[in-house]
């Protein structure tokens, strides 16, 4: 695989399905193989295997927030050096990510193996399942390392605008993880039967074969980014390009901390309306999960095409990568809408089976559920601007949607309507972000014209520049 050289340009709008498509296939059998787990963990073992796997994940999504905001970091940078055509720099960026991702990696599993009985202690695991819940807590921060290699390394393959080595190796980790769960509950052949802990022993086994997998595959397919002599000569520390990642990193793993800091205070207003509005609330937030696949997929693809957009020297196709994400949106997140829409009462049945709760459910998924398209074209708008490198305003208009709008207008709402008005707060937030990211990103683009235009205009020396503007506002 090489850079992009100059040939006849595809339509943009399949420049970006080739990207989109894929990933949100990938996204979707990383959804499944959870919601598969947990059948079999409810049905093989019972209840209290799924509230013992259940308590760990405050945990999880704190460390998913380390992996995502340096994955995304590091996509970045690999999308503009690939669009320069730049295959050292992408090497080095690489390798650069990949060492400061199995330092964390392996620093969370040093002190999470020692501390996973205090730690679940502190968020008051209930003493039935607290054994369990503790078990698998230390087999999932002693395998992190592996966890946090799979996911820098097919979001940086992404970065080079490919998007078939992840969902391959993913599949490959889902069908592996459908076999080996069931196989460790039972204790099958020479394996031990592992009881709660069989989901986090599945998924680890089957992301270290997984990563396998895709180290062969890309020896075989000559990918930038194998692990062939040519890599390893520029397998060293590079602190500027550490301190690039983090750059972007940092603000991206706060934007999701902020998302589970609103969720919680949601969640506990939704708990005070007794348990069937609890209920409701796990069964629409289940759709809204897969509802969001797109959200998430259309924002880092905006990153990617944006990323190698700048650092091509053609920021000038920024806006019609936004205009083609925003289309992308209302086509594949429309579609997913309408479709919840058609058969919300059916798809609210496979969670709930009291009729009043599955009625409720119903009501607050039609509250909710057309504002995911709102929260598309806000992925897309700060997708683009993560492109070049600005991330600190726009996570903090997020953060200011989340908890300056969303958790005040649900408690003014709970107080007019009761349980349905919190859940106006969700449409509300989506469409102030967008309103605020829709501003921040004109003044971004109306910075990035100037900047050209300047750099455009020959210098007192009469020389004009001869290198394309990566413009880094």
């Amino acid at each position: 695989m090489t850079p992009p050289l100059a040939s006849p340009p595809r339509p943009l709008w399949r420049t970006w399905l080739l990207i989109a498509l894929p990933m949100m296939m990938t996204n979707a059998l990383q959804s499944l193989a959870g919601t598969v787990d947990g059948v079999y963990l409810g049905h093989l073992i019972g209840t209290d295997a799924i509230a013992a796997v259940s308590a760990f994940f405050p945990v999880f999504f704190f460390l998913l927030a380390i992996v995502i905001g340096l994955s995304a970091g590091a996509t970045v940078m690999i999308g503009q050096a690939w669009g320069a055509r730049d295959v050292v720099r992408v090497r080095n960026i690489a390798s650069t990510a990949l060492m400061m991702m199995l330092a964390a990696g392996v620093a969370v599993s040093v002190l999470g193996g020692l501390l996973a009985t205090p730690i679940m202690h502190a968020l008051g695991t209930p003493a039935r399942v607290f054994d369990a819940a503790t078990d698998y807590a230390r087999w999932m921060f002693i395998g992190m390392p592996v966890v946090f290699a799979l996911w820098l390394t097919t979001s940086m393959s992404r970065g080079t605008g490919d998007a078939i080595s992840p969902l391959f190796a993913l599949l490959v980790a889902t069908l592996l993880s459908l076999i080996l769960t069931p196989a460790f509950i039972f204790g099958w052949g020479p394996l031990p039967p592992l009881g709660a802990t069989s989901a986090a022993a599945s998924t680890l086994l089957a992301f270290g074969i997984s990563l396998l997998w895709m180290a062969a595959y890309w020896r075989r397919k000559h990918h930038p980014l194998a692990l062939a002599a040519t890599f390893w000569r520029h397998v060293k520390w590079h602190p500027a390009l550490a301190r690039g990642i983090l750059r972007i990193g940092v603000p991206t793993a706060m934007q999701m901390l902020t998302m589970a800091v609103a969720e919680m205070l949601l969640l506990g207003m939704i708990n005070r309306h007794g348990a069937d509005a609890t209920a409701a609330y796990g069964a629409v937030t289940q759709v809204l999960g897969w509802l969001q696949l797109p959200v998430m997929t259309l924002g880092i693809t905006a990153s990617i095409l944006g990323a190698h957009a700048i650092g091509a020297g053609r920021g000038d196709r920024v806006d019609a990568i936004v205009r083609t994400g925003m289309l992308c949106n209302l086509g594949l997140t429309g579609s997913l809408v309408a479709l919840v829409y058609l058969a919300a009462p059916t798809i609210m049945g496979g969670f709930l089976t009291d009729p009043a709760v599955l009625a409720l459910a119903t009501r607050l998924l039609h509250t909710v559920a057309w504002s995911v398209l709102v929260m598309g074209m806000t992925a897309v708008l700060t997708g683009a601007m993560r492109a070049s490198g600005k991330v600190w305003v726009p996570m903090l208009l997020g953060a200011l949607g989340l908890l300056g709008v969303e958790v005040p207008a649900a408690v003014m709402f709970e107080r007019i309507a009761g349980l349905p008005g919190i859940w106006w707060a969700y449409p509300l937030a989506f469409i102030a972000t967008l309103v605020m990211q829709s501003l921040c990103y004109r003044n971004f683009r109306r910075a990035s014209w100037r900047a050209q235009r300047n750099m455009s205009m020959p210098a007192q020396d009469s020389k004009a520049p001869t290198q394309p503007v990566d413009v880094q506002p």
